[in-house]
């Protein structure tokens, strides 16, 4: 991918998350709409550089074939970004909520079980669509 590229995918990625997570945020805790719109958008932003950095990284390991990664692939993929977010979200969320360690961890869990679901499948629907675009694969073939 060309940094370009990445810089989309990442923006991408980020504003469907965004608007998915501050609204189910709302609904899971009951907080100030705007407080937790405001933690979204500062998560969303260090998930942005965290994706970017990490999917470099994660490239240069594995290669940039992306269509044919195996599901397997794309669940380790998405188990390792989302341990990476656990890790640089955890104190944010505390900070932000003034929430107890067990709460926070228990909300943070949550999104990552949310997040792991959802960049699996984002990604790969991406690659399908981008390798689609690109007209290197002919269609999948109905039967």
């Amino acid at each position: 991918m060309s940094i370009k590229e990445r810089i989309f995918h990442s923006l991408l990625f980020e504003a469907v998350a965004l608007i998915l997570l501050a609204g189910l945020a709302y609904l899971i805790t009951k907080q100030d709409p705007l407080k937790m719109t405001g933690l979204a958008v500062t998560i969303s932003v260090v998930a942005m550089i965290w994706n970017y950095l990490f999917n470099l990284a994660f490239d240069r390991m594995y290669g940039s074939d992306r269509i044919n990664r195996t599901l397997a692939m794309r669940i380790g993929h998405g188990i390792a970004f989302e341990v990476g977010m656990l890790v640089f979200s955890f104190p944010i969320i505390m900070a932000v909520l003034q929430l107890d360690f067990w709460t926070v961890l228990a909300l943070d869990f949550g999104a990552v079980i949310f997040f792991l679901i959802y960049a699996v499948i984002f990604n790969w629907v991406y690659d399908v669509v981008k390798d689609r675009i690109s007209g290197s694969v002919p269609p999948v073939q109905q039967v």
